[in-house]
């Protein structure tokens, strides 16, 4: 079976909106299906769903390059963040945050939240399309706690210089956290590489699961030093020792961990993952950059306006295009059977390795049909 055949909807539409939610797979309708079927033949098969949880630990982990005892399984990236901002003193001098402003605007909110614990929350604005590094240069110092950057932006696809804002914030001593979600699947990630601290990311868009579930990535030799104050049951060390009177958080980063865990969305979360390894991270790059590239070069020979970076080092597999009535636009596309989003003014067009060069085609074939919503 070939990998357009996995996904359904591309019988009838050209989906082009992944960087929203990753189309829906045969595999993952099938992990569904099973996860009703444990319950259904099961009764309450607990002991069935937490080694399910441990696989999707273990899945997420190989895509990273991290070992499983550093990644918390989370119920979206906000909640991982939340735990792991809660954790954080900025009681001291070194109480400063250092967040861009091509941040997914909840990150930003939940370190705007921790000002009343002390916190000092400082934007490193961008120059048109792109964040020159030399503005988290000028931006990260002494008293910077922690550097909260995005891998690529969800609003016009640009891509950070994540290595160069690593090493800069290491070398004053901050910590970095990394948002990947609009990164992950899309190229090979390795934690360890990076040297990052912790890295975020969910299953939504491209790892080509559903909602509901992410993942924390904690650096092995910070988990001791950290104690999150928003935890729940699956914080604990043992998870079946229901102790109400005493607080004992895991040893490995399942302390960054909530409550009773997304079972059915695991299910699906392990089956996206597999599917994106089977099909193998380089191959999907290199498609990726023949995809985007043909719409960026299809785009602009038109007269269009591109707001992504022409570089395709510095953008990722979201490309975007100016319009003056986006809502319209959108609208009128999906009409003609492109599903596609949009951000401030800007068209979203987020293909995946599912897409060719045909989609590209009636992409572009629709977008001058439409010529007068563009600018």
């Amino acid at each position: 079976m070939s990998i357009r055949d996995r996904f359904p909807i591309l019988q009838k539409k050209v989906y082009l909106n992944s960087c929203s939610q990753g189309a829906l797979s045969i595999d993952v309708r099938q992990a569904y299906e099973a996860y009703l079927r444990d319950w259904d033949e099961k009764g309450s098969p607990w002991e069935v769903w937490v080694e399910r949880g441990e696989a999707a630990r273990q899945a997420f982990a190989g895509l990273v390059n991290a070992e499983p005892d550093e990644v918390a399984v989370c119920t979206s990236v906000s909640a991982g963040v939340s735990a792991l901002a809660s954790a954080l003193d900025f009681s001291g001098e070194r109480n400063k945050v250092v967040i861009s402003d091509f941040e997914f605007p909840t990150i930003g909110q939940i370190w705007h939240a921790q000002e009343k614990r002390g916190a000092k929350v400082v934007h490193v604005p961008a120059a048109g399309n792109i964040i020159p590094t030399e503005r988290f240069a000028e931006a990260i110092d002494e008293r910077t706690k922690i550097v909260s950057i995005t891998h690529i932006c969800y609003r016009n696809g640009s891509r950070l210089d994540v290595p160069a804002i690593i090493e800069l914030a290491h070398q004053k001593g901050a910590l970095v956290l990394l948002d990947s979600y609009q990164a992950l699947g899309t190229f090979q990630i390795d934690v360890k590489t990076l040297n990052v601290d912790f890295l975020a990311g969910g299953t939504l868009k491209y790892l080509l699961a559903s909602s509901g579930l992410a993942y924390l990535y904690v650096r092995q030799n910070l988990i001791p030093t950290l104690q999150p104050t928003s935890l729940g049951w699956f914080s604990q060390a043992n998870i079946f020792a229901m102790d109400s009177y005493a607080n004992t958080p895991s040893p490995t980063a399942r302390r960054f961990e909530a409550g009773s865990p997304p079972v059915p969305n695991i299910y699906a979360g392990v089956a996206g993952i597999n599917l994106i390894q089977s099909i193998g991270l380089g191959k999907i790059e290199v498609h990726l950059r023949d995809i985007t590239g043909a719409i960026k070069e299809g785009a602009m020979q038109r007269g269009f306006t591109l707001v992504s970076p022409v570089d395709p080092a510095r953008h990722g597999a979201l490309i975007t295009l100016r319009s003056h009535d986006v809502t319209q636009l959108v609208k009128r596309l999906e009409e003609d059977g492109i599903i596609t989003s949009s951000r401030d003014d800007n068209l979203r067009i987020s293909p995946h390795i599912y897409n060719n060069l045909a989609d590209v085609d009636r992409l572009l074939d629709c977008l001058t049909k439409h010529r007068e919503l563009l600018v």
